[in-house]
C-alpha cells in the first residue's frame, strides 16, 4: 500500500503560478463530470444488461467500471497532500480489464451455444446514444489538458474516453439490430467485437502506456 499512496507536502500558495492554478481546476472539473457521468453510465449499463439479458451491455458497463476508475486515479494525483502510483493503478486497470474480458467472453459464448435471446433495451440505446455524443468531447478536452502538463495519466483516461465511444457504437449496433430484426446472436456477436478494445486497453495500462488505436 505504500507505493500506492505517498503523502507529499504542499507548496506554499505564493509558489503556486496561476496558470498552474487554472490548469489543475481544469482537469478537477473535468474528471469531476467524467466521475459523475461514468457513474451514471455504470448504472444504467449493468441494469440494462440484467434487465435484458444482454452480453454488450455487459461488455460496455464493464468499461464503464474500468473508467471510472481510470477518472479517479487522475483526480486523485491532483489532490494537494495524496497522490496515487500511476504504475500500480495502471496495472490494477489492466487486471480488472483482462478479467472482464473474460467474464464477457463466458458470457457472451454461453448466449450463443444457449441460444439465448436478449430483450430489447431501450434504457441501453438511450445511454449508448447519449455516450457516443458525450465522450468525444470528454476525451478531446483531457487530451488538450494532458498536452498543457505533460501528463501521462491524463492521456491514458482521454484515450480510454475515446475508446469508450467506440464500444457504445459497437453496442450499439448489436442492440438496434437485435430490436429491428430480432436475431438472438446480434448482441453477443456485439459483445464479443467488443472484447479486443477491452484486451488492447488493458495491455496499455499494464504496461503505463496509454492505447493508441482512438
Amino acid at each position: 500500500m505504500s507505493e500506492l499512496f505517498q503523502i507529499r507536502t504542499p507548496l506554499p500558495e505564493s509558489q503556486i503560478c496561476a496558470p498552474v492554478r487554472h490548469a489543475a481546476t481544469a482537469v478537477f472539473w473535468l474528471q469531476g463530470i467524467t466521475l459523475a457521468w461514468m457513474l451514471v453510465e455504470t448504472a444504467v449499463s449493468l441494469y440494462a444488461a440484467v434487465e435484458a439479458h444482454s452480453p454488450a451491455m455487459l461488455a460496455f458497463g464493464s468499461d464503464s467500471i474500468v473508467e471510472l476508475f481510470s477518472a479517479s486515479v487522475v483526480l486523485l494525483q491532483f489532490l494537494p497532500r495524496v497522490s496515487i502510483s500511476e504504475r500500480i493503478a495502471g496495472r490494477i486497470a489492466g487486471v480488472l480489464l483482462f478479467f472482464l474480458a473474460l467474464v464477457v467472453l463466458l458470457i457472451a459464448a454461453l448466449s450463443l451455444v444457449l441460444h439465448l435471446r436478449p430483450e430489447t433495451s431501450c434504457a441501453g440505446i438511450g445511454i449508448t446514444i447519449a455516450a457516443i455524443i458525450a465522450m468525444p468531447i470528454l476525451a478531446a478536452l483531457k487530451r488538450r489538458e494532458a498536452r498543457r502538463r505533460n501528463n501521462l495519466a491524463l492521456a491514458a483516461d482521454a484515450t480510454q474516453s475515446a475508446t469508450c465511444a467506440y464500444l457504445a457504437f459497437i453496442t450499439l449496433v448489436g442492440l438496434l439490430l437485435n430490436a429491428v430484426f430480432h436475431i438472438a446472436w446480434f448482441d453477443p456477436i456485439a459483445a464479443l467485437v467488443a472484447i479486443p478494445f477491452l484486451l488492447k486497453e488493458g495491455q496499455a495500462a499494464w504496461r503505463g502506456k496509454p492505447c493508441r488505436c482512438c
